[in-house]
């Protein structure tokens, strides 16, 4: 297990000063780490500015970028069980989803934006020039920060490196403090499989190195995915800076489910839906709008099946709800709770911290609240954790407004046998993504980012090809 940073091709481990990462289902230190001072930012920009340049980044031809992206895949997917446990070990999800879910996500994309390399091409175009011929082209930025969030830290991660790499961009990744040793072993299969010294770079540490990341001169984009607040704070720094950025950011995804809806198919999906990762997962379904006359029912078989759910360590192949992964998100999760109660709303299931032989790691009880009315904090701050609420409605036409009062925008979900009813919601919900009659799917080829305070900007599909490109237009006279 590497614990070093990687820069220009060596690790290395910076300074005398350190950080621990814990494994979340226990408490106990995992690794020591170091923490990454401004010199080593520095040091990491600077290599990847000249590997930008070096022919042997620069100098590779489209198919030879290809083929490595693809031996980047089929290295990580030979090694995709380590990859899985790290992953539980280190940030607690189940292996079902590190091993079923995340992993294989992880090499899809290096797959699929390795068929892009051979296809970034630029347009001709007629212009009411004489004897001019005018074309496009697209080109990489240069050196992109990537910033990358605790709750999938290999998953996001490739969803920023994959389309970074395929358009000949250099890299420095800042992982989260909580969960870096997936990108560590990231960086080593990197190395294993060819990728030249100074193109990826990964500094280890908290919020000061990301923003020596941020404020670097050379930098010319940062893709982050984490909290809202400090999104805006990323995004006013790149703004005068005239850095290009791009932004997934919080969520408080509705879940709205018509009176026709089969309740039963409804209760499962949204199980998923709320509680994926312990519902640490920006698109959670965490509001759900239901049918006054079926409200109470809806609410008795969420916490029903919510109670039913077995906790455990991810490493356990019975678990269904593995730890929170911090001791200070289990505190943010159980302050919620507490507000929730106080605010009067009818605590269903779950509400408190897991004890027995789990009350040394970061447990906490799938928790289900009814009665839960629009203006209440529950209802509107992001938890990010599994806590969901049952909220009541009368009249359909209030589900669209009541589903867009919100600073947030990422996710929705609607659940209706009438199509069209559910597509005429789709059209009125202002989020980035909605999913209709189905819990959360993601795939390469699928255009993801938020809305609002959600994020700008998108990633996976053609539409991350252009955020880490630009256009450069070229005049060519004929006469």
């Amino acid at each position: 297990m590497r614990t070093d940073m990687y820069i220009n091709g060596k690790w290395t481990g910076g300074n005398a000063t350190t950080f621990a990462t814990h494994n979340p289902a226990t408490g106990e230190v995992l690794a020591e780490l170091p923490e990454a001072t401004v010199s080593d930012v520095d040091a990491a920009v600077e290599a990847a500015a000249a590997a930008f340049v070096s022919p042997a980044w620069a100098g590779l031809l489209p198919a030879q970028r290809a083929r490595l992206l693809l031996r980047v895949a089929d290295l990580l997917e030979e090694r995709a069980d380590e990859f899985a446990r790290l992953e539980t070990t280190d940030q607690g999800q189940p292996l079902a989803i590190s091993g079923g879910f995340s992993v294989p996500n992880a090499v899809e994309h290096f797959r699929y934006y390795a068929g892009w390399v051979t296809k970034i091409t630029g347009v001709t175009a007629p212009l009411s020039v004489p004897d001019v011929d005018y074309r496009t082209r697209r080109e990489p930025l240069g050196v992109c920060g990537l910033i990358t969030p605790w709750n999938f830290p290999l998953m996001i991660l490739v969803w920023k490196l994959a389309p970074a790499l395929a358009t000949g961009n250099t890299v420095v990744v800042k992982p989260a403090e909580q969960t870096p040793l997936t990108t560590l072993l990231l960086a080593e299969v990197l190395e294993q499989a060819g990728v030249p010294a100074g193109v990826v770079n990964v500094v280890t540490g908290g919020p000061e190195a990301g923003k020596a990341l941020v404020a670097h001169p050379k930098v010319a984009k940062i893709s982050f995915t984490g909290s809202t607040a400090v999104g805006r704070e990323i995004a006013a720094e790149a703004g005068r800076a005239l850095k290009r950025v791009s932004l997934e950011l919080g969520g408080k995804a509705p879940s709205i489910i018509a009176a026709d809806a089969d309740l039963d198919a409804v209760v499962e999906g949204n199980l998923m839906s709320g509680l994926l990762n312990s519902g640490q997962v920006c698109a959670a379904a965490t509001r759900f709008y239901v049918d006054r006359r079926r409200a109470d029912e809806f609410a008795e078989k969420m916490a029903g099946a919510a109670d039913s759910m077995t906790l455990g360590s991810g490493l356990d192949e019975n678990t269904q709800l593995g730890p929170v992964v911090s001791r200070e998100q289990l505190e943010q999760i159980d302050h919620y709770v507490g507000i929730g109660k106080a605010e009067g709303a009818q605590l269903l299931a779950g509400g408190s911290r897991a004890g027995g032989e789990l009350a040394g790691g970061y447990f906490y009880r799938p928790t289900v609240f009814a009665g839960v009315t629009q203006d209440m904090r529950i209802a509107r701050e992001e938890i990010f954790g599994p806590v969901l609420t049952v909220l009541p409605y009368d009249d359909p036409g209030e589900l669209a407004p009541r589903a867009n009062d919100t600073e947030y925008g990422l996710a929705a979900y609607i659940w209706s046998r009438d199509i069209g009813v559910a597509n005429r919601l789709a059209h009125q919900v202002k989020a980035g993504t909605v999913w209709i009659n189905m819990p959360p799917l993601l795939d390469a080829g699928a255009a993801w980012g938020g809305m609002k305070s959600s994020g700008q900007g998108r990633e996976m599909g053609w539409e991350a090809i252009e955020a880490f490109t630009e256009v450069k237009s070229i005049w060519t006279s004929l006469a």
